[in-house]
């Protein structure tokens, strides 16, 4: 345990131990996963771990611990803000400074590039060493994608700062309907893998949608780490799986292959039988699997669409979904009428919300949000039903899965049909299809047709009704003679 400690030196490989003797049959599931991605990769470049948590304090005490690079005292981590729990943890749990930035209004999961740059420096020049930027590219908490033209900036400063970009894209393989999603990563935009994009496009279709691209320079193949959990989703493989990184190649990622695998051998940290089969399934990506996920993702895309109507309608901001499981919307236009609930803050907002709707929800304090703003994260397992209002507290807000797991409906393959919607109320709908919409599509809005879920979605949005309710009576108070009219 003492090798973790970011006091102390980084650790190096144990002797007398080939990179040859690395590869599992996880490494080589792995290099066929990255590889299918147009990520060539070696066995010396992947590093697995039981877990995706304990994996990551692993890197970062490699890379962050004392001595790396003949750098003095340990280094520190840019997060996301909001931003995964269990990121979070880690450096918490190795004693690194930790350096917050805000999110973008585009997306989730990435730093806001100016904010990055400002952020860096400032530490810096007070005597910090930020060493290490973590993002999610497909962010599984507010169920965005980073516009290539963000991520490119977000890049582009980390590489002039130095940083190593860890990047967790765990929740990659999420997309609702990955035609329509424009995703790539700090590994294939830093290797040139991927194009530049111009300024203004977006993920998703759209007159903003990709359209010319131009190739990327100054690649720099040397600074990103790539870490997966392939247990982050239920649907693709119940149960346990190990979790992979791909390291560099090259100068810095040896010694950070060395470093990360030295203290996992420390901790005896290594995947057990039925953790290395769950990821060997996922990484190998049978025709099976692939139609399992993509059905699965249909459906929740389905349900985060109709969750979204909800929430806008009522009033609440809430950035659209691409990927995941879960809404992050912002109740702050409501504030009034839930003030006059005595709702002021996240906390009260998460009780407030589990009372009314059960386990699906969770404020954004618990990801390191401002815990004085009205956000939290929603998921579409409230339209799912499986646990009634009051009968459960919200789970660990570390873990990285689902709430529950949701039955994949309809055939695997095919476009995602348009989402029921009536124009009346502005709000997703729950009927039968017909004309355009009926046929091959159909099995794509099973989870709307449920009635379970009829009856969720109509609770939700009558629950979302009454929050609303009081607005305008809350900024409009009425005087009395007492007072002076201005509110409580």
């Amino acid at each position: 345990m003492q090798q973790t400690r970011p006091g102390d030196p980084v650790p190096t490989a144990p002797p007398g131990t080939s990179p040859g003797e690395r590869e599992d049959p996880v490494v080589a599931a792995a290099r066929g996963y990255w590889r299918r991605r147009g990520l060539p990769t070696g066995p010396d470049q992947v590093v697995t771990a039981p877990t995706a948590p304990l994996l990551l304090l692993a890197l970062l005490a490699a890379e962050c611990g004392s001595g790396a690079e003949g750098r003095d005292g340990p280094g520190g981590v840019v997060l996301p803000r909001p931003g995964p729990a269990w990121h979070a943890e880690q450096v918490r749990t190795l004693g690194l400074p930790l350096y917050p930035v805000p999110v973008p209004a585009d997306c989730g999961g990435v730093p806001d590039p100016f904010a990055l740059l400002e952020t860096v420096g400032r530490a810096r020049a007070a005597g910090g060493d930020p060493r290490v930027l973590l993002l999610s590219v497909a962010d599984g908490l507010t169920g965005t994608v980073a516009p290539p033209e963000v991520l490119h900036e977000v890049c582009e400063a980390a590489a002039r700062e130095g940083l190593l970009i860890v990047s967790d894209e765990s929740w990659r393989d999420t997309a609702h309907d990955p035609h329509d999603t424009v995703l790539a990563g700090p590994a294939e935009i830093l290797h040139c893998s991927v194009p530049r994009v111009a300024r203004g496009t977006r993920p998703g279709p759209g007159p903003h949608a990709v359209t010319h691209l131009r190739a990327s320079d100054g690649a720099d193949g040397d600074s990103v780490v790539v870490l997966v959990d392939p247990g982050v989703d239920p649907t693709a493989v119940p149960g346990a799986a190990a979790s992979v990184a791909r390291l560099p190649a090259a100068g810095r990622g040896r010694r950070l292959v060395a470093g990360t695998r030295a203290v996992l051998a420390a901790l005896r940290a290594r995947p057990s039988g039925a953790a290395t089969a769950g990821a060997v399934e996922v990484l190998g990506e049978s025709d099976r699997l692939r139609g399992r996920r993509a059905a699965a993702n249909r459906a929740h895309g389905t349900l985060a669409a109709a969750l979204h109507r909800a929430l806008t309608a009522a009033g609440a901001v809430c950035r659209p979904p691409y990927v995941g499981r879960y809404l992050y919307p912002d109740f702050e236009p409501l504030r009034p009428a839930l003030a006059a609930r005595g709702v002021t803050d996240a906390p009260r907002l998460e009780a407030e919300l589990v009372r009314r709707l059960g386990p699906y929800a969770l404020g954004g304090h618990r990801f390191g949000d401002d815990p004085r703003a009205l956000r939290v994260r929603l998921s579409t397992e409230v339209l799912a039903r499986r646990v009634p209002p009051g009968a459960a507290s919200p789970g660990s807000p570390g873990e990285t899965g689902t709430d529950t797991d949701i039955e994949p409906p309809g055939a695997p393959g095919g476009p995602r049909a348009p989402h029921p919607y009536d124009p009346a109320r502005g709000r997703a709908r729950v009927r039968d299809h017909d004309g355009d919409h009926g046929g091959d599509h159909d099995g794509d809005h099973e989870a709307l047709r449920r009635p379970a879920t009829t009856e969720a979605l109509a609770a939700l949005e009558a629950a979302l009704d009454e929050l609303a309710a009081d607005a305008p009576a809350a900024a409009s108070p009425a005087k009395s003679p007492d007072t002076d009219g201005s509110p409580a």
